[in-house]
């Protein structure tokens, strides 16, 4: 039996062969992260290997986002079980098999192909390609979300110094009407010499008829008296930032259609939860993959992060303690998200918040409560491949 670990990093990997006499084959084997740096590491596998059988090698390596993703696939594609480690599992394992403070790319590998001894998590299995496509376009939307929030921080930040008084007399300052107000008479003065005719036509077609001639007129009114800026460059940024939000939002627009077509191929039971749409859907799908890498919803929950953590000493045991969260932040939050959603729209789940809140829990903590019970539904679903049945 061969143990293999691998140390990988961006440009290369360092790797460890260990076979079950605990004998150190090579622990100094780095490889290129290239066509020809996963040639050698196969070839030297084979060349220790005593025979054909390739269920007698053990592989473990990093979960380390992208950079481990080529290998894992090369490896998977010769008939290699690959093991997937937690890095907080083997930094721990690290630290207690030594009291010196060492960490190289070589001890790693090394700590990887000891732990390969006793590791008993099952081997690493390709996802299906929808799976795949939906963590991509998840992850890209979540980035995506990311910058437009900036740019709508940049937005609020300039019309603090150019119309400060705006955002008190509409509903809000990114809406599509004060958009396009904005774009047309970015600065206080122009919105002030503007023909009240056209103001009103302005935002009266942008609004769809919510705002008319009144609103025009105090809208007037309120940049004639505006202590705000009418400079020309900073006018210039707030523009081309609100064009910037727009080609985002057009961005991700598109990103949500190709999410719903992913989605609905996949044909999950998760949409059928009221309150779960496609994105939301689609994150969670992304991030739990194969429901069948789970026993038990505890580990389903675990793996959310959401579950409480504990801690006792002596006779001490604390009573409260917070979620470890130290599973996936974006399951963890599309959760927490559906949890708010499906409490507002199923009664079961509405009477469970009602019983929480009743119990004196604070609102985001009875939503965590909330959130655990709808792991449990989401795992059975996902197990059984049923649809969701409201109970009366």
């Amino acid at each position: 039996m061969l143990f293999i670990g691998i140390d990988v990093a961006k440009s290369k990997h360092d790797c460890c062969i260990i076979d079950g006499g605990g004998v150190v084959h090579t622990d100094s084997l780095s490889i290129n992260n290239s066509k020809e740096g996963f040639d050698t590491l196969y070839s030297t596998i084979l060349s220790i290997l005593d025979s054909d059988d390739l269920s007698n090698i053990k592989i473990g390596l990093e979960s380390t986002g992208h950079y481990s993703t080529n290998i894992t696939h090369y490896l998977h594609s010769k008939g290699f079980h690959v093991h997937i480690m937690n890095p907080l599992a083997t930094n721990l394992f690290r630290k207690a098999h030594t009291l010196r403070k060492t960490k190289t790319d070589k001890t790693d590998a090394k700590v990887i192909a000891t732990m390969l001894f006793t590791d008993e998590s099952k081997s690493y299995s390709p996802l299906s390609y929808q799976i795949q496509e939906l963590k991509s376009l998840t992850r890209h939307r979540y980035r995506m979300i990311g910058y437009r929030s900036k740019l709508k921080l940049s937005v609020t930040r300039l019309i603090d110094i150019i119309f400060p008084e705006l955002p008190s007399f509409v509903w809000s300052i990114h809406q599509i009407s004060s958009y396009t107000l904005l774009l047309q008479l970015p600065t206080p003065s122009a919105i002030s010499s503007c023909h009240l005719t056209k103001l009103t036509t302005l935002i009266s077609k942008a609004s769809r008829g919510q705002y008319g001639k009144e609103k025009a007129i105090a809208l007037k009114e309120l940049a004639t008296n505006s202590i705000g800026s009418s400079n020309r460059s900073i006018a210039f940024e707030l523009q081309q930032t609100i064009r910037l939000i727009q080609s985002v939002q057009q961005e991700i627009d598109a990103l949500d259609r190709q999410i719903q077509l992913v989605v609905d191929e996949l044909d999950t039971p998760l949409i059928t939860i009221p309150g779960i749409g496609y994105t939301l859907a689609a994150i969670i799908l992304a991030e739990i993959g194969d429901i069948h890498r789970f026993s038990t919803p505890s580990k389903l929950l675990a793996f959310a992060g959401m579950e409480p953590s504990t801690y006792q000493s002596g006779n001490y045991k604390a009573s409260k303690t917070p979620m470890v969260k130290r599973g996936s932040t974006y399951l963890r939050w599309a959760v927490m998200q559906a949890s708010r959603l499906v409490a507002m729209r199923d009664t079961t789940f509405k009477a469970y918040m009602a019983k929480k809140r009743s119990e004196g829990k604070h609102f985001c903590v009875a939503q965590s409560h909330v959130g655990k019970k709808l792991i449990r539904v989401i795992f059975y679903l996902l197990k059984n491949n049923i649809a969701f049945v409201p109970q009366m």
